[in-house]
């Protein structure tokens, strides 16, 4: 080891003992999503997607809980764990798929649709929880719409990507999908996925079904232009699951770039390599050591959900959970 990475790695370990002990003093949990940089990932209590972590934070006996992620996450750990103070370490982290619909717009959009139900991607804010009769994620997504009557028509919101992706495993001819999306999945590109695919004929391919290419993924590999055997459709935790088992050389992996920790962790005999090396949240990156540091110190910024929103938002919540498998649920 050179002095200067010597150096590296005492700052770095003197961070992370702090950071230990503030929360011990705190007696905080810290939380940390997926695609978090890595020292954040690192220094958590737990890794992971951002309903598991709602549910760690639910059944976690700590007084605090520090959620290193965007704020419709900490929101969520909020609604279910209502009598916790929920930390977020820069409360300016947000979510521009959240963002793509508001309370109001799906007021006016059930108005359009009596008797609809409405089914909510957890990537929405409390408000839009609280309007939804039932939440998903992306791994319980298809489950969550086919359980429900097939008379009914589903308004599902607010990921377009993920909705046709839905559409397409249900066969659901009744299923209206909001018109929102992730700018960082969107921006992987079906162009991206051919060139790299092209480059690495004999990697394996795990798609976030939040992508620009995973709806066009899925018809490339059922007309044989992508190889079928070899194209996954997962949620982050079934990226992960998958990462552990598979014996491919090397993964593409088309979802957020903070993944990549995680993944490379989980199996360090394959090369994982991001379709799209510039897929990096901005949002997902304003935890940063410094900020984590100051939110265990100064017990900022605390999450507020008002109860009567919380109430409702939780209801939808946990009509998720009835229907699907804890194991199932991964964003």
């Amino acid at each position: 080891m050179t002095s200067h990475a010597a150096a590296d790695h005492a700052v770095g370990a003197e961070w992370a003992a702090e950071v230990r002990r503030l929360a011990a003093e705190r007696d905080a949990v810290i939380l940390a999503h997926n695609y978090q940089l890595p020292e954040i990932q690192d220094v958590a209590d737990h890794v992971g997607d951002s309903l598991a972590l709602s549910r760690l934070a639910a059944a976690s006996t700590a007084s605090v809980i520090v959620f290193a992620g965007v704020y419709f996450m900490a929101e969520t750990a909020k609604i279910l764990a209502p009598d916790r103070a929920v930390l977020i370490p820069d409360p300016r982290a947000g979510c521009s798929l959240a963002d793509s619909i508001t309370a109001a717009q799906v007021r006016a959009w059930k108005a359009e649709h009596p008797g609809a139900a409405v089914v909510a991607y957890v990537n929405t804010s409390a408000e839009v929880k609280a309007e939804s009769d039932v939440c998903c994620t992306s791994a319980n997504a298809v489950q969550i719409v086919a359980s429900l009557p097939a008379a009914q028509e589903v308004l599902f919101l607010p990921d377009q990507f993920l909705g046709a992706h839905v559409r397409r495993a249900t066969g659901r001819g009744n299923m209206h999908v909001w018109l929102g999306e992730c700018h960082v999945h969107a921006g992987i590109s079906p162009s991206d996925l051919r060139r790299k695919v092209a480059a690495e004929p004999t990697a394996e391919l795990f798609i976030h079904p939040e992508c620009g290419c995973s709806t066009g993924a899925l018809w490339q590999a059922g007309t044989g232009d992508l190889p079928a055997s070899r194209t996954r459709v997962l949620s982050t935790g079934g990226m992960l699951d998958a990462a552990r088992t598979t014996t491919a050389p090397a993964v593409l992996v088309a979802t957020e770039t903070g993944m990549l920790h995680q993944l490379r962790q989980a199996n360090p005999a394959v090369r994982w390599e991001p379709v799209n090396p510039g897929a990096v949240c901005r949002y997902m990156k304003m935890t940063t050591p410094d900020v984590l540091l100051r939110c265990l110190r100064e017990g900022v910024a605390e999450v507020r959900v008002a109860p009567e929103v919380a109430d409702r938002a939780r209801r939808a919540v946990q009509a998720m959970i009835a229907v699907g498998s804890p194991s199932a649920a991964a964003e």
